[in-house]
């Protein structure tokens, strides 16, 4: 591991909540807001992949880079592949991580502790999960639950990803946080495969590379960082941002 990139998909295109990428929080576009966690993690350049003129030019006026990507795209990883070949042809960026375009409050640690594992040459692509602490989350499913090995204090080899609570028993669950550190090569090859049968069924994404034997190492942070989808969310992101900068 050499040089990571750190790109933060984006579009408008959000049915429970439009221009998502561009709404308001604390003066400025949340775009903007992930872009500063992002390069405040300190590990590597950062820029936006979006299809919209509009968020390109926010980000920009805050000192930031955005590079433009097809508006067809089915995923964010289809979306951040196709801009780290434009902005890296050269293949010197070997670590890609995928920040997610929603996650204003994301702590900027979280974000570099993801690229940890791709020290060992065995983990194609790393992300992060936290252990569940509402006993409501554990059969939510909209709680994504990561099944997995312990290899080390605070990290796992993931072995499934699943809406369901799992695995039965007792002990911790470990909620998912939608954060990925991908090996440049293991991004080509995701993008190349077609969606997987588990992948469709549970409709999470990281299923296809467990699918098609990659391995994925998971890394245990404090706290999920709020994902926004909703109107609510929004003002509870501002809320959490307006706290901090009153702390």
């Amino acid at each position: 591991m050499s040089d990571p990139l750190i790109l933060i998909p984006a579009r408008l295109a959000a049915t429970r909540l439009p221009n998502k990428p561009l709404a308001e929080i604390a003066g400025e576009p949340m775009i903007v807001h992930v872009w500063r966690r992002a390069v405040e993690a300190g590990i590597g350049p950062v820029a936006i992949a979006t299809d919209a003129s509009e968020i390109a030019e926010a980000v920009t006026r805050a000192g930031g880079r955005a590079v433009m990507t097809r508006s067809d795209h089915a995923s964010g990883s289809d979306r951040i592949f196709e801009a780290v070949e434009k902005l890296d042809p050269e293949g010197r960026h070997d670590v890609v991580v995928n920040v997610q375009g929603d996650l204003p409050t994301v702590d900027p640690a979280a974000i570099a502790a993801s690229v940890a594992p791709l020290s060992d040459t065995d983990v194609d692509l790393a992300t992060l999960v936290a252990v569940i602490d509402r006993e409501e989350e554990r059969t939510n499913p909209n709680v994504v639950k990561m099944v997995g090995a312990q290899i080390s204090p605070g990290r796992f080899r993931a072995l499934y990803f699943t809406r369901a609570t799992a695995p039965f028993g007792e002990g911790p669950l470990y909620h998912h946080i939608g954060l990925y550190a991908y090996r440049r090569k293991a991004l080509q090859r995701f993008v190349a495969m077609p969606p997987s049968p588990l992948e469709m069924r549970e409709k999470l994404e990281q299923l296809r590379a467990l699918e098609a034997g990659m391995r994925i190492d998971a890394v245990v942070v404090e706290g999920v960082p709020l994902g926004v989808d909703t109107p609510q969310d929004l003002d509870r992101a501002r809320e959490i941002i307006a706290a901090r900068r009153t702390a």
